[in-house]
């Protein structure tokens, strides 16, 4: 094998390839122990989706289930009962980076964002994200989303805003990028279809680019994981020991390099399947039944 190709494999996190199971889930438990900076949490569970109502035993049995394992903690609504993971998650100890969901119901937009600032106000957010994936979708103009983020800005002087997206859409829309005050990018090597030996430097790479088109400001990967089950998407193979290998090398490299990022995600979630095919309900590091999965 060439200097350079055993470089590239290096950084691919070729030593992952040569643990068997047992190993693979040994260093996961290792890592997990020694904390995650974040995880991505939402509390549905068996046919729940969002809408459906939410109680505070289910977020709290989940909380404290993920408390030994993570510092902060990523909601991804304010409004459906989802606020109350932001006080909870508080009374926990965790700190929060916490979503306002937008889409093209300005109604709804208009709940999410004073939802937000009713959970800033009362301290309960440490990082606000306007908005997730709204241009990835094409629910909002360019213009309407920086309206929504501009105003929290000005109404939160004192919390870092940003808005969520793929890593790629801070290039492709610079004025976005310009209106937030940290980058908020998903980087999934899966959805890209690249295989699991070169997923981290591919992961890499789309840090990268996000730190570029942010010209310094601070780049938080805000999602990224790999599905234990499901179907293969090009060269990226679902599994468990797929999904193993990911974890550890993202682990490893967000403690070494001291990457602030958000695992997705907490818990298996069944609703997801509708949009994301088979690998939607297999995301989660603990599964369906709150067992965790390493």
């Amino acid at each position: 094998m060439s200097y350079r190709k055993e470089k590239i494999m290096s950084l691919a996190g070729g030593s992952v390839n040569q643990m068997n199971q047992d190993q693979l889930k040994s260093q996961s438990r290792k890592l997990l122990q020694a904390k995650m900076h974040g995880l991505c949490f939402s509390p549905y569970e068996g046919d729940q989706k969002p809408g459906d109502v939410i109680s505070d035993e289910q977020i709290r049995r989940k909380l404290e289930l993920i408390r030994p394992y993570t510092d902060w903690v990523r909601t991804f609504s304010c409004t459906q009962g989802n606020e109350r993971i932001v006080v909870l998650a508080k009374e926990y100890g965790f700190k929060t980076l916490v979503g306002a969901w937008l889409g093209d119901d300005l109604d709804k937009n208009e709940l999410e964002i004073n939802g937000l600032l009713d959970l800033a106000a009362s301290g309960h957010v440490d990082v606000a994200a306007v908005g997730n994936e709204v241009m990835y979708r094409e629910e909002l103009e360019e213009e309407v989303l920086i309206a929504y983020i501009e105003r929290v800005k000005e109404a939160l002087p004192e919390v870092p805003v940003g808005y969520v997206d793929a890593y790629y859409e801070f290039t492709n829309r610079p004025k976005i990028t310009d209106a937030c005050d940290v980058i908020l990018a998903n980087c999934y090597p899966y959805w890209e279809g690249c295989g699991i030996d070169y997923s981290l430097l591919y992961m890499k790479q789309m840090y990268q680019e996000a730190l570029v088109a942010g010209k310094g400001k601070k780049v938080i990967i805000t999602e990224t994981g790999w599905p234990s089950s499901g179907d293969a998407l090009g060269g990226a193979e679902p599994g468990y020991e797929n999904a193993l290998k990911y974890f550890i090398n993202a682990q490893n490299w967000s403690k070494e390099d001291q990457i602030e990022m958000f695992y997705f995600s907490a818990f298996d979630e069944s609703w997801k399947v509708d949009s994301e095919g088979s690998v939607g309900a297999f995301w989660g590091l603990w599964d369906a039944q709150e067992n965790l999965k390493f």
